[in-house]
């Protein structure tokens, strides 16, 4: 189905603020930047909008990389948020947790890979499913 996930609770029961320089970094031509950074980040505050429900997941396999999500990227999961048509969601299906781009149709889902050496995989009431949880952020390793 595309590789397994695992799931963690993040500990988003205090601050984690780590400087933020007021300064963007160029993509293109760099430019100067202040030699300090006098505003704080909290990456808690920023990232976890529901601290109950949300969750980080390792991603683990290849069948999302054409949209830039790759083995071993850390997902933030809100499972508090409704899905939507074309919602990045982890869903359950027959035992088993896989990242896909939720399609909704008359009388079943397609869960999308977004990897052309991936078959969508089609949901209907026969399946074992639910929408575990909406990703809100992906973050990647450099």
């Amino acid at each position: 189905m595309g590789g397994n996930i695992d799931i963690f609770t993040p500990q988003s029961n205090g601050s984690m603020e780590i400087p933020l320089s007021e300064e963007r970094v160029a993509a293109g031509f760099p430019s100067p930047a202040d030699d300090y950074a006098s505003t704080k980040l909290d990456l808690n505050r920023e990232l976890i909008k529901n601290p109950a429900s949300t969750f980080y997941a390792l991603v683990s396999g290849l069948s999302m990389v054409d949209e830039g999500i790759n083995d071993g990227d850390l997902l933030v999961i809100d499972k508090s948020l409704e899905p939507h048509d074309g919602s990045l969601a982890v869903c359950y299906i027959d035992g088993e947790f896989t990242l896909k781009r939720f399609e909704r149709h008359d009388g079943y889902g397609l869960l999308m890979p977004a990897n052309r050496e991936f078959r969508p995989i089609k949901v209907t009431g026969e399946n074992d499913f639910i929408i575990w949880g909406i990703v809100t952020y992906i973050i990647k390793k450099a």
